[in-house]
């Protein structure tokens, strides 16, 4: 697993790469703010109700959470079962506020 932090992520955005980001925050979270990410709370990644990104074992991942914890946890998952390029998002989406506020992707 690798590392990317926020400033690294809102760059590669702005370039407009095409970027599949994860959030495993709870559907709680998501609501109260989020940049865009695709929902998929920790607990189905932990339960392997990974159905819809099966098929991105070797895309690269980008997994995001409220501070790096869960989203850690998911891409060591994600790795064990057979993902090869994860990377977590470093202070998760408390950076990313700090960081650029309430903007989204």
């Amino acid at each position: 697993m690798e590392n990317i932090t926020v400033t690294e992520l809102k760059e590669r955005l702005n370039k407009g790469e095409k970027l599949t980001i994860i959030d495993v925050r709870e559907p709680a979270e998501y609501a109260e703010f989020n940049i865009g990410a695709k929902l998929i709370p920790l607990g189905k990644i932990m339960g392997m109700q990974i159905d819809e990104i099966e098929d991105m074992k070797n895309d690269e991942l980008i997994v995001h959470c409220r501070s790096g914890v869960r989203s850690m946890q998911a891409c060591l998952v994600l790795e064990q079962v057979g993902f090869k390029n994860v990377k977590n998002v470093t202070g998760g989406i408390l950076a990313w506020q700090e960081q650029f506020g309430n903007s989204k992707i």
